[in-house]
């Protein structure tokens, strides 16, 4: 074989292993089934049974933030922040978790398995609190104290991931238009539910600060009646890995992961965030039935059977994307690591 053949060849498979990372096959969540739906008010739930992945349970962003072995960190832009984990353990950071903090309130927008001792790594970032930018109150403007809420909204998801929109073929907004799309999204989140709750929700500490919204009294008090009647059904089998959830009968999201021990540490921050938006929702004058178990594996399905595209992060994270007209799916696992070693999978509606 000549030289010049040699080179073609090199370059002709180098095109395909290209190829491959861009446009890689995922063989889906594997197998699993969904239950009849829980339901309360105008929120329905349908678990995600299926087999648990065995071995260590990583600490939650909230749990290793307590512990404090994980810092994170402001860095004087709106849409990065750092993450440090000094402790032994892995912790699992996912996309919509509100770090309360810094100088604004963030929503992380990379689920990612950050490993022990992992030195300083950027995290991508929106601002979920316009106009502050110093340190509130007593808070450490350079650090961030807690990670207890997940964003509760479907809209705001979709945005924070750049989903496309369904009758344009353009993807990746700039990260500045995504940004004023999700203020926009926080100030309609707090409307509603001021509107639903028949009194303001904003804190006079910062009003645009959705993490001081979401711990307002009077909303904990609204979701303690779904909440009572929700949690614990997600907390008696050891096969439940996920969850699917429906407002006002239409399908909203999906979580699913590689484990029953890693559900059970997400599930009550989940399942908030699942009610806050029920809540926002919420219309007595027009009742829906929930979705049909059928619909639910439809939309799981539909998903599933786009091409994944898929992406490194700077988070040291391969995120696979599949999405159509109907839904978005996103599937985070380690850069080093093969489809097989998944984190966290998300199915969102359009």
């Amino acid at each position: 074989m000549t030289s010049r053949w040699k080179i073609v060849l090199i370059a002709l498979s180098l095109c395909l292993r290209l190829a491959s990372a861009a446009y890689a096959e995922d063989s889906g969540p594997g197998d699993y089934r969904l239950s009849d739906p829980v339901v309360h008010g105008n929120l329905a739930i349908y678990f995600v049974h299926g087999q648990s992945r065995s071995g260590p349970v990583p600490l939650t962003l909230q749990e290793a933030l307590a512990k404090k072995v994980v810092t994170v960190r402001e860095t004087g832009q709106v849409n990065e922040l750092q993450v440090e984990n000094t402790g032994a353990e892995e912790v699992f950071i996912q996309a919509g978790d509100i770090v309360k903090g810094g100088k604004q309130d963030r929503v992380l927008s990379v689920s990612l398995l950050l490993p022990p001792h992992s030195g300083v790594i950027p995290i991508d970032s929106f601002c979920v609190e316009s106009g502050r930018w110093s340190a509130r109150g007593r808070e450490d403007a350079r650090t961030f104290s807690s990670a207890n809420a997940n964003l509760p909204s479907r809209t705001a998801k979709l945005e924070m991931a750049g989903a496309k929109e369904p009758k344009s073929d353009a993807r990746n907004a700039p990260v500045g238009s995504r940004q004023r799309q999700i203020w926009k999204n926080v100030a309609e989140i707090q409307s509603k539910l001021s509107s639903k709750l028949g009194a303001p929700v904003t804190a006079p500490q910062s009003q645009t600060s959705l993490e001081l919204t979401l711990e307002n009294d009077r909303l904990a008090r609204e979701q303690s009646e779904y909440v009572a009647a929700l949690q614990d059904k997600g907390e008696q089998g050891g096969d439940i890995v996920g969850y699917v959830f429906a407002v006002n009968g239409k399908i909203n999201s999906a979580d699913i992961y590689p484990s029953n021990g890693l559900f059970r540490k997400m599930w009550a921050k989940l399942l908030r965030a699942s009610v806050t938006e029920a809540i926002g929702e919420r219309d007595a004058a027009n009742a829906a039935t929930p979705p049909s178990v059928d619909a639910v594996n439809g939309f799981i399905a539909g998903a599933e059977k786009s091409k994944t595209v898929e992406t490194r992060t700077k988070e040291k994270s391969v995120i696979g994307v599949k999405e159509n007209a109907d839904v978005m799916s996103l599937v985070s696992r380690p850069a080093a690591a093969g489809p097989e070693a998944w984190t966290h999978r998300s199915y969102i509606a359009k």
